[in-house]
């Protein structure tokens, strides 16, 4: 580990003042950053202490959602009973993620950074664009078991790896943001990129800029959802597939879907328009395999990976039947029913 200096604000302008050049990060629950740091993937030359700035509130907003700090612990926010009862899908995957001990340290806007698993990124002896721009990508062709099945480039072919995340996308949140340039709210769908030729470029934060917020909408989508997620062993490991399922019931059909989909992609993955294929439509295996083809048509798989297509395409179908049952999967017993 490289030596570092450190600074401990008290307020969010401190904390801005700090940042001054590319090699500087905010620390907050250090469970990516600190590993990151121990294997000499980062490198900063300082790190900047935000764990005493005021962001461990969750408050209401005046439009009937929730506003949640940056520094709130994954735990606390899983378990909180606002949470529970109005965001179980957010809950769940909460609770679907790490282990108790990584969720009681890890924080809200911490998890929104964390930065890919991908084996390549992490082993500084290969070529990794993310890693170190330019150099290429030895994941394409190598061992790709947990890697891209949407949206990958030819620069890049890694996924992202939070549950959290998932949830946050299918309920529309919003990210709130200060930096040099002011405060600003960015629609979640917008905050994790895409690889393109800048895979090194996980989001779309300013240089300079702080995650301060996350702001759930009214819509809670509390009676018809799951978090689906399957991985190599029932103990924490990252998705080989998740999804996260919400439907608003009207009667006896479909009336809106919510349906966002880890580890497959770059970023939490969503596609919109195959949502709209399950409006006004009675639940049904038929209409499920509708949407799940439309949103694995232009998937693609790198070899080793190629069986989490069909996979992924199990999982949608099994998320929106439990989804339209008010029977989510339980965190507790992982055991898929």
């Amino acid at each position: 580990m490289n030596r570092f200096s450190y600074a401990r604000p008290t307020t969010v302008a401190e904390a801005l003042s700090e940042v001054r050049g590319e090699a500087v990060r905010f620390l907050a629950g250090g469970t990516n950053l600190v590993d990151l740091m121990r294997e000499e993937v980062e490198r900063p030359v300082k790190l900047v202490d935000i764990n005493r700035l005021p962001l461990r509130d969750i408050e209401e907003t005046e439009g009937g959602g929730l506003k949640i700090g940056a520094l709130v612990p994954n735990s606390d926010l899983a378990w909180d009973a606002r949470i529970e009862s109005r965001y179980p899908l957010l809950s769940a995957a909460l609770l679907a993620g790490a282990s108790p001990q990584l969720r009681n340290a890890a924080t809200t806007g911490g998890n929104l950074l964390q930065r890919t698993r991908c084996y390549y990124f992490y082993d500084v002896a290969t070529a990794c664009n993310k890693r170190d721009p330019g150099s290429g990508c030895q994941a394409i062709g190598g061992l790709t078991r947990l890697h891209a099945i949407l949206g990958a480039s030819e620069h890049c072919i890694a996924t992202h790896p939070s549950d959290m995340c998932v949830a946050l996308q299918a309920l529309d949140a919003r990210v709130h943001v200060e930096g040099p340039e002011g405060a600003r709210a960015i629609a979640f769908q917008d905050f994790h990129r895409l690889p393109g030729d800048r895979p090194q470029d996980d989001t779309t934060l300013r240089p300079g800029e702080l995650v301060t917020a996350i702001e759930l909408p009214a819509e809670r989508f509390d009676m018809h959802y799951t978090y689906l997620k399957l991985r190599d062993r029932q103990s924490y490991a990252f998705a080989l597939v998740s999804v996260a399922a919400a439907l608003r019931m009207e009667d006896d059909v479909i009336g809106e879907v919510r349906l966002a989909l880890g580890g497959v992609a770059h970023k939490p993955w969503r596609n919109r328009e195959a949502e709209a294929l399950l409006v006004g439509k009675a639940p049904s295996a038929d209409a499920y395999a509708e949407v799940a083809d439309a949103i694995l048509a232009e998937a693609r798989g790198q070899g080793t990976n190629d069986f989490k297509i069909p996979l992924a395409r199990r999982a949608i179908l099994r998320a929106l039947d439990q989804a339209a049952n008010a029977n989510p999967q339980s965190q507790i017993e992982k055991r898929i029913a």
